[in-house]
């Protein structure tokens, strides 16, 4: 008898929107067992967690782990604290602007990363998929090259599995992808868009004003598809 194809497995950050979501059905497209993991971090939009729920059922994940972490004993984010979300800029100034605005949680993709190479060292991952992009975003500093980078780099001095020859790869195939290329791949694939969640408020229905919103349904209208989810104002 031949031997038996290895599994390969990936841990999948899935937040609940459509980033992560595509993310998924990428890595499931390309043949990894998904283990997907879930932050409830404290975040006003918790709705985006049951939508990881939903996403991670999409996608028959091996195992779906949610985190709770409070990062609302730091605040510093409108995400994370009382602070107001931004709403209403222009498309332009969120996509252009050098300063980084209020919803940038301090560390955020460092925690996360950090604790799921530790899943990913238990379950004997060989990859992590985190679905950051640095097109159409809001110019977060931990959602660049440079530093997905660095994190391998800590990543292969950091574990017992990477110490003993067994990288761990840290894999974010999206970041050069835009809202409108998001769209239509995730639409080639299959992802159920009207699973996800972007808005930073956690309403019944999306604001359509926060920056989230509107990089979100810039991309849909660029793609030529009407987004599924419903929004209070548009």
């Amino acid at each position: 008898m031949g031997r038996k194809n290895k599994v390969k497995r990936a841990i999948c950050l899935i937040s609940g929107g459509m980033d992560s979501a595509l993310l998924g059905f990428i890595a499931k497209k390309i043949g990894y067992q998904i283990y997907a993991l879930t932050f409830d971090y404290g975040q006003r939009h918790k709705k985006e967690i049951r939508c990881a729920k939903k996403i991670s059922r999409a996608l028959g994940v091996k195992e779906h782990r949610i985190l709770k972490i409070d990062l609302r004993q730091f605040g510093g984010s409108a995400l994370t604290s009382k602070i107001k979300v931004p709403t209403n800029r222009s498309l332009k100034k969120i996509k252009y602007s050098k300063e980084i605005p209020i919803t940038y949680v301090p560390a955020r993709n460092t925690i996360f990363l950090s604790l799921a190479l530790a899943y990913a060292e238990i379950i004997k991952a060989d990859a992590i998929f985190i679905g950051a992009n640095c097109l159409d975003y809001s110019g977060y500093p931990d959602c660049r090259s440079q530093y997905f980078k660095e994190f391998q780099r800590l990543a292969n001095l950091a574990t017992k599995r990477t110490i003993s020859g067994k990288k761990i790869e840290i894999k974010y195939p999206i970041l050069y992808f835009d809202k409108k290329k998001i769209v239509k791949e995730g639409i080639k694939l299959g992802v159920p868009f009207e699973y996800t969640w972007s808005c930073y408020e956690g309403n019944k229905r999306a604001c359509g004003k926060c920056d989230s919103c509107v990089l979100r349904l810039n991309g849909f209208e660029r793609a030529g598809y009407k987004d599924p989810i419903e929004y209070e104002s548009q």
